[in-house]
């Protein structure tokens, strides 16, 4: 019966999925044909605008009045003739998502008719509500302006009938309250600092770029089921049930055959995707039942931030074609595996060379060592700095789970690498042999055998490299990558800058410039020892051994917070030009707000199911009970009547102790949370949430889920795991 109760639209979407829409043409015929790229602004733009533009967007040079009027013209032209009838400037404010205001090409003409405009004015710049998104105090209700500006590095795109231009979003007053802004500093400071680090190895270095490759998990369910599901609905994981009696232990769904209905989602979005720009190559299924992934081919690390944000957007609308909501939480599901968004990191410059691969000359190791030991370097200064940037109310049911990295920052090396820093650190001077060069020799020719790839792969590490880049894996599926990617480039890039200045300081002692690269390196390679660790995340004995070590091993989100705050953080960030103190205590107040109400809406959630759905049921499957041990006693003598209604005897008891203590849990989570509302401190009231809201839910839930397995199957009123796991 629970099988069949649920089951409200499977049917017409099933014909739907018999027929999945795909163009008839090849990717590379319709690719980026909703994005405003280089060939359209070539063909839409007069020749002059068009090479301002591109300096514009390849070197950072700003663009005048005339350059902006010429773009906004050419863009809504081309817009407009692909049906277009609005525009948006679309940012990232700091609920996680994106935002966007559309307003209609037009003007009125003076003579009672409307003509369409859109200019540079309207371009580069509007003026959003800064008062209304997220802001941690910088705004007040009643000081509203803000603006949106024009990001000419992410081109433009159509969504249905809307011009969408990237912007980044700041206060009035210049702080930024969106997540682009900051990165793109991040980046441009990466970029200096690390071409100046590339100049002791080739001086025709000039710009290195960041690149990000996203691997985004996610789920699906059925929409009916979802929509039966309040937890689901309002808080996009399930607050209670019982584990499935079968879920992803036989490990037959990873890398499986994909289900119909799901390969007609996959090939529409995919279809969309590729129409933005967005490359997307790899899909597959994933550990957990119903749990999926696809990646994209890597990017320049801004744009790549955007297409996530994109590619997020259309899973949401288009999985609803298909009859499926797209779960994006860390843990939808208690006992499986939950959703990470790996984050694939790596640095190249203009000259083609990958700085995280290895090369094939003495040299071009050097390099390559120089950046890896920078990278650790970074990591290891600012780990809990990296943990916070991933840490969330929904990430830390993910993080530690025994399918994701702990709540540990360290970096997997591998072997061959590890022993290259060991032979590194630990050789005499003189045994080290660089082509030649005078002065420390280095004996490290033998990296060229580090081929790409060339090395295992550690699960249960957070930062690992994986032969050309290094992936942070910790990242959670529903984040928006900028808030991580923009923490390690400013790290990096601060990391890089000390770096240099050691090694400018031994040049100028009198020390030969490869040698004084070597020097710096030994140093800090036996400086960040502690982070490096290849072994098993997962065990006890490493967080007592990453504790020992002096890691962070901190796992209350609202603590994890604080490292924004931390003095060198703060220093990291200023110096770097990424963010102001201001700002980062703004952003620490939302994040400490944002926390607080994820769980009360959670908690209020749970009491409400508690109350109205799960007692209710348990009592009137009980009362049947009573009703049966009544009937038995008056049919059968004592003796025996005693004998047959015992074990329903024992089961009203069970229930009763249940619901008794489930009442007595939610009421004293009602009273937590109005005690824990009065706090003034927003971090104080986060704390309150996490120390005593959390455990009193979990409290909840566990006589839930056993209810769950007595209660009569046809009263249980909210889909199961094995309704809601399993696509049919």
């Amino acid at each position: 019966m629970s099988q069949l109760r649920f089951r409200v639209v499977e049917s017409a979407f099933e014909k739907q999925a018999a027929e999945p829409v795909a163009p008839a043409e090849r990717p590379s015929a319709y690719y980026g044909e909703l994005v405003f790229n280089r060939e359209k602004m070539f063909k839409y733009l007069p020749g002059s605008a068009y090479r301002r533009l591109v300096d514009s967007i390849d070197n950072g040079t700003p663009l005048d009045r005339e350059t902006a009027d010429a773009v906004a013209s050419g863009m809504k032209k081309w817009a407009m003739e692909k049906g277009a009838t609005h525009y948006t400037h679309w940012f990232h404010p700091l609920t996680e998502g994106t935002a966007e205001k559309h307003d209609a090409f037009i003007e009125q003409d003076g003579k009672g008719g409307v003509l369409e405009e859109f200019d540079g004015k309207l371009l580069i710049q509007q003026e959003p509500d800064a008062s209304s998104f997220p802001n941690g105090g910088i705004r007040n209700t009643f000081e509203a302006r803000g603006y949106s500006a024009w990001d000419p590095s992410s081109p433009a795109f159509i969504v249905g009938d809307t011009l969408c231009v990237p912007t980044v979003f700041i206060a009035y007053t210049g702080e930024s309250l969106d997540y682009k802004a900051p990165l793109l500093k991040a980046l441009e400071a990466v970029n200096k600092a690390a071409v100046d680090v590339c100049h002791y190895f080739n001086p025709e270095v000039r710009k290195v770029c960041a690149y990000l490759g996203w691997e985004q998990e996610y789920f699906l369910v059925d929409e009916g089921l979802y929509a039966a599901r309040p937890d689901l609905l309002m808080t996009g994981r399930t607050l209670i049930g019982h584990e499935s009696a079968k879920n992803q232990q036989l490990e037959d769904h990873y890398f499986g055959a994909i289900p119909t209905r799901v390969m007609a989602f996959m090939k529409e979005l995919e279809v969309e995707a590729l129409r933005l720009g967005i490359p997307v190559k790899t899909r597959h299924n994933e550990v957990a039942p119903n749990q999926f992934e696809l990646a994209p081919i890597f990017e320049e690390c801004n744009l790549a931030n955007d297409h996530n944000l994109l590619i997020m957007a259309l899973m949401r609308k288009i999985s609803r074609k298909h009859g499926f909501r797209v779960l994006l939480h860390e843990k939808p599901f208690k006992g499986v595996n939950g959703s990470g968004k790996h984050n694939n990191w790596s640095l190249g410059t203009d000259t083609g060379v990958l700085l995280m691969a290895p090369g094939k000359t003495p040299e071009e190791n050097l390099r390559f060592v120089a950046f890896a030991v920078n990278v650790l370097k970074a990591v290891y200064t600012h780990n809990a700095l990296l943990k916070a940037s991933i840490a969330s109310a929904t990430n830390a049911h993910r993080l530690g789970a025994n399918e994701a990295p702990p709540a540990i920052i360290s970096c997997f090396l591998g072997a061959q690498l590890s022993r290259v820093l060991e032979h590194l650190e630990n050789r005499d001077a003189e045994d080290f042999n660089l082509a030649g060069k005078q002065g420390m020799k280095l004996g490290i020719a033998r990296i060229p055998e580090l081929l790409i790839d060339n090395t295992d792969r550690n699960r249960t590490s957070p930062f690992a490299f994986t032969g050309n880049r290094f992936e942070f894996r910790a990242v959670g599926s529903s984040a928006n990558c900028a808030a991580a990617m923009l923490v390690l480039n400013a790290a990096v890039a601060d990391q890089l800058r000390q770096f240099k200045a050691e090694v400018d300081a031994r040049i100028a002692a009198g020390k030969e410039t490869f040698a004084a690269i070597i020097e710096v390196i030994r140093a800090d390679i036996k400086a960040c020892e502690a982070v490096h660790f290849d072994g098993n995340g997962y065990s006890e004995d490493w967080k007592a051994e990453a504790a020992r070590r002096g890691l962070d091993c901190e796992t209350s989100v609202p603590l994890i917070f604080d490292a924004y705050l931390r003095e060198s953080s703060v220093r990291m960030f200023e110096s770097t030009g990424v963010m102001t103190r201001k700002e980062l205590e703004a952003r620490n107040e939302v994040k400490w707000e944002m926390y607080t109400k994820k769980i009360q809406i959670e908690a209020r959630v749970l009491g409400e199911l508690a109350m109205n759905q799960i007692i209710p049921t348990a009592i009137k499957y009980q009362s049947s009970l009573i009703d049966n041990v009544y009937k038995t006693r008056a049919l059968f003598p004592a003796d025996k009547a005693a004998r047959l209604s015992a074990k329903n005897m024992e089961i009203i008891e069970e229930i009763a102790n249940r619901t008794i203590f489930i009442k007595e849990k939610v009421d004293e989570m009602v009273e937590a949370r109005k005690i824990a509302n009065r706090i003034g401190s927003e971090r104080e009231k986060a704390i309150a949430y996490h120390d005593r809201i959390v455990p009193l839910m979990e409290a909840i839930r566990y006589p839930i889920d056993k209810l769950e397995r007595i209660v009569d199957d046809r009263l249980w009123t909210l889909p199961k795991y094995r309704e809601l796991l399993f696509i049919r």
